[in-house]
């Protein structure tokens, strides 16, 4: 089922996840082990992260420097796979512009369409260190508006090149928002603007970064609103578990921890202290975000589901 259907046909708000790929070499068991512990809470659908190759760098004897590239995160349509056919539960897999060609994407969009996976999340992904060489019967998408252009071509059964009795996909398409802007964006309103273009390409519904203080979301909804953005806005929620949290989340995300949250944080002497204060945060949030009518909520994962568990098992 596409995600908006989801939302147009549940009576109440449906709570969906995201994950990431085990590292290269590792196993599947653990991932897997996240989503059956959702299982009781019968996730709608299950976001897969995709992730480039990445350069990186190895210092060798004599001085020597030997740059790598590579995934270090590959398997992703292999994991929306086995999520969707082991637990029958809608995978939604990432498609990034950065590290892949048109051409590349074209194939992954023809492997999803044959595996009847009908939900992609397009963006545009973050700066990897590294620039793929650009073949001249290359192309590439700059923009997420492009790459989501790029996939409502294919469902009119538009493909790079011209094809006889060539079928056309039926993805849903989403892509992310950013209540506290984008780290690249001047202002908010410039991002809403370049949200509003990947909306006007065809994205069907937005799911916003993490943030940790809802008035920015709603201000954020108020914005796009007015902007005449139309689709559904889901709120993007992620649970601070540890202390690191605390430079991390906005180092890397460019969320802003709200002082209460970061005092609090900051007085406990252990991470499973500072867990049980992120857990009663985004219980908070999500109990606020809930009576203010939104969709739904999509929690971002990492290696672990307790303590999202902990959070959304008093509002079922």
């Amino acid at each position: 089922m596409r995600v908006t259907e989801h939302y147009e046909k549940s009576v109440e708000p449906l709570i969906s996840y995201e994950i990431i790929p085990p590292r290269r070499g590792g196993s599947i068991d653990g991932i897997l082990d996240i989503v059956e512990a959702l299982l009781p809470f019968d996730p709608p659908f299950i976001d897969v992260t995709s992730h480039a190759a990445e350069a990186y760098y190895e210092e060798m004897p004599g001085n020597v420097v030997r740059r790598h590239v590579k995934r270090k995160r590959p398997g992703t349509i292999g994991l929306c796979a086995a999520i969707q056919y082991r637990y029958g539960i809608d995978a939604v897999p990432h498609i990034l512009c950065q590290g892949y060609t048109r051409e590349e994407t074209e194939d992954a969009l023809i492997e999803l369409h044959y595996l009847g996976i009908r939900n992609v999340l397009a963006v545009r992904g973050d700066d990897i260190g590294h620039v793929k060489p650009q073949r001249p019967d290359r192309s590439a998408n700059v923009y997420a508006s492009d790459l989501v252009a790029q996939i409502v071509r294919m469902n009119e059964g538009q493909y790079l090149e011209e094809l006889v009795d060539a079928r056309p996909t039926d993805f849903c398409i989403g892509v992310g928002g950013y209540p506290e802007k984008h780290v690249e964006a001047p202002n908010l309103g410039w991002d809403i603007a370049n949200l509003k273009r990947k909306v006007d390409a065809g994205a069907d519904y937005i799911v916003t970064q993490m943030f940790f203080d809802n008035r920015h979301f709603f201000r954020f909804v108020k914005l796009c609103r007015e902007a005449g953005i139309t689709v559904p806005i889901v709120p993007g929620l992620k649970i601070l578990a540890t202390t690191s949290h605390l430079q991390s989340l906005p180092r890397t995300f460019g969320a802003e921890i709200p002082e209460a949250l970061a005092d609090e944080v900051r007085g406990v002497d252990s991470n499973a202290k500072a867990a049980d204060v992120g857990v009663a945060w985004a219980r908070e949030q999500s109990t606020e975000l809930l009576e203010a009518g939104v969709p739904g909520l999509h929690f971002y994962i990492m290696s672990s589901a307790n303590h999202v568990v902990r959070v959304i098992e008093p509002l079922r």
